[in-house]
């Protein structure tokens, strides 16, 4: 398990890992006050504590990113200011040719994500710390 966004990217064929490159710059860009976290061997971006009704809590991080077998995933897990819902789905129809569950989005080349909208996207989360989620 990669211990570095470093050795998680470089660890990738191409031409996926220029695009996992790609990504890593572009949230370092967008949302520079996130530091840089390891989470289960995903890199990540901000720590953040959640507790949910239930007792349960732990620490995870705002921003996260995966290379699947068959696309990459982009974790955020900011909601809104109003708390309604995950940035990521308020962002979908503006987001290029993705898939948006909740706080996932997906893709298979960054070229079909819209740069500027993610950008966005990524400062708006890194500006709205996450808000506590139902119980769990």
């Amino acid at each position: 398990m990669a211990k570095t966004h470093a050795e998680y990217i470089e660890a990738l064929a191409e031409p996926r890992r220029a695009d996992v490159r790609a990504l890593d710059e572009t949230v370092r860009r967008a949302a520079p006050q996130l530091a840089p976290t390891m989470e289960f061997g995903m890199p990540g971006y901000g720590k953040y504590h959640y507790r949910y009704d239930s007792g349960r809590e732990g620490d995870w991080a705002l921003v996260l990113f995966a290379s699947q077998k068959n696309h990459l995933s982009l974790y955020v897990t900011a909601m809104t200011a109003d708390g309604t819902r995950y940035l990521a789905e308020a962002y979908a129809d503006r987001l290029g040719k993705v898939s948006v569950g909740r706080s996932c989005i997906r893709f298979k080349r960054l070229s079909d994500v819209d740069g500027a909208v993610l950008a966005e996207l990524l400062a708006e989360a890194a500006a709205h710390p996450p808000y506590p989620l139902a119980a769990q």
